[in-house]
């Protein structure tokens, strides 16, 4: 029997734009029936209840789901370019602070649009400036508790994200979800082309699998995190695919895919990249 899997798409692809209407209606003219949220306040601003009650507006009109909320990492976006990182583990307790109340405010969203995962970075890519001061597990801990803490109620799960720094590879963030944070709600995004860049796709997954909220999808060449749609890279989307499956992990994958070009284009590949996946999947 084929196996029936929801995909989505974030709306990482318009990131450089103040999110509208017509980006939703585009992505759900492409079969997809889910987003995943970027929280940036130059795209989105969460900050403002009457964009939050447009959005609502817009998902029903395009006939989506909003599936996830991305986190803040940064006060805006613009040109290609992040401007005051956030950084949730930032060893500096004002900079903590700044990065825990804009989450919270992103958070927020699900008291008026419910989702099912809120996922979050912790700390900055380990090339980063900023990475040593911006990585320390103590400070991740106390920020993941205290989203916890407000996401909870509102039914949303944590998904800590798997990235390029010492906190986030598979085995660290197993043992954060394990040993280090007290929460319940808590558990793993598994982002395929950041452990494209880490190593073994498949064996991430493994490693991570009991503890899998949230899959985003997007491939590269093992160089940099080019967020390209999948197959127009190198990871092994078949062997992936299988890991998935065998894992027992049945939620959506989201396609986190950058605009290069048109993005009716790359919404038309992001499709077939899809149907080839569900040709994987039900194989």
């Amino acid at each position: 029997m084929a196996t029936q899997r929801s995909f989505g798409v974030s709306t990482h692809l318009y990131h450089g734009s103040r999110l509208n209407r017509d980006h939703l209606l585009e992505i759900g003219s492409f079969g997809f029936r889910s987003v995943e949220l970027f929280a940036t306040r130059t795209h989105f601003d969460y900050h403002n209840e009457f964009a939050i009650a447009d959005l609502q507006q817009w998902l029903a009109e395009a006939g989506v789901e909003l599936h996830s909320v991305h986190a803040p990492i940064g006060e805006g976006f613009s040109a290609g370019r992040w401007t005051m990182p956030l950084s949730l583990a930032s060893a500096d307790k004002e900079a903590r602070v700044r990065a825990v109340t804009e989450a919270e405010r992103a958070l927020q969203i699900a008291r008026r649009i419910p989702f099912k995962v809120f996922v979050t970075h912790l700390g900055v890519p380990k090339q980063a400036p900023t990475a040593a001061a911006d990585n320390s597990r103590d400070a991740a801990r106390r920020s993941v508790e205290e989203l916890s803490e407000i996401a909870a109620p509102l039914g949303v799960k944590i998904g800590v994200e798997l990235m390029p720094n010492e906190l986030s590879r598979a085995r660290s963030l197993v043992h954060f979800v394990e040993g280090v944070v007290d929460a319940e709600n808590i558990g793993i995004c598994l982002d395929m082309g950041h452990a494209q860049l880490e190593g073994d796709v498949a064996e991430a997954i493994e490693t991570v699998s009991e503890h899998l909220v949230a899959v985003e999808v997007h491939d590269n060449n093992r160089r940099t995190d080019d967020h390209l749609v999948p197959f127009a890279g190198s990871i092994d989307w078949a062997g992936a695919l299988t890991s998935v499956q065998k894992v027992g992990y049945d939620g959506a994958l989201i396609f986190e895919i950058a605009r290069r070009g048109p993005t009716k284009e790359i919404l038309a590949r992001a499709r077939q990249a899809r149907e080839k996946m569900e040709r994987l999947l039900a194989d």
